[in-house]
């Protein structure tokens, strides 16, 4: 019997990667648990194989918060009325310059889970804080962002 063994395609496999504008959520359930994606295990994407929040690129003259719903509704089917900006992170890439990654709250009844519909990543799961910053894989920049989030310093 053979066991298949799934390439890693982080630190070494993820080809040449081009920084960008991007906007997130922290899809916050009523539960107090957090939604994140198990982004897929290719080439080409910052943190393959890991845990992570929903968003993505933004698109040339394309506003964060646009692109957030943009970007919802094609990862999850997901129609978001109302947001709300969060904060944001920015790096500087040498020569490549700076970008922005906008994270914004998106809340939902905890029942709202079962209507969603994962069309890019590997899986999706809710995660209550503790269990999402224990994970072995976890986008470093989400990890902090939760982490600030559920200790009450990005709340109001």
């Amino acid at each position: 019997m053979s066991v298949e063994v799934q390439k890693d395609f982080f630190l070494g496999g993820e080809g040449r990667l081009v920084p960008g504008e991007a906007a997130v959520a922290l899809i916050v359930f009523d539960d107090g648990r957090y939604l994140l994606q198990l982004r897929d295990q290719k080439p080409g994407i910052f943190y393959p194989g890991h845990w992570g929040l929903f968003g993505g690129a933004m698109e040339p003259g394309e506003d964060a918060a646009a692109a957030l719903r943009r970007e919802l509704k094609e990862e999850l089917n997901l129609v978001i009325a109302e947001t709300r900006h969060l904060t944001d992170f920015s790096f500087t890439f040498g020569q490549l310059g700076a970008i922005t990654r906008h994270f914004f709250q998106v809340l939902l009844p905890a029942s709202a889970l079962v209507g969603l519909r994962l069309a890019e990543g590997t899986e999706m799961r809710s995660f209550l804080p503790p269990e999402i910053l224990n994970l072995p894989r976890v986008v470093p920049y989400d990890s902090f962002a939760i982490w600030l989030h559920a200790s009450g310093l990005l709340r109001q």
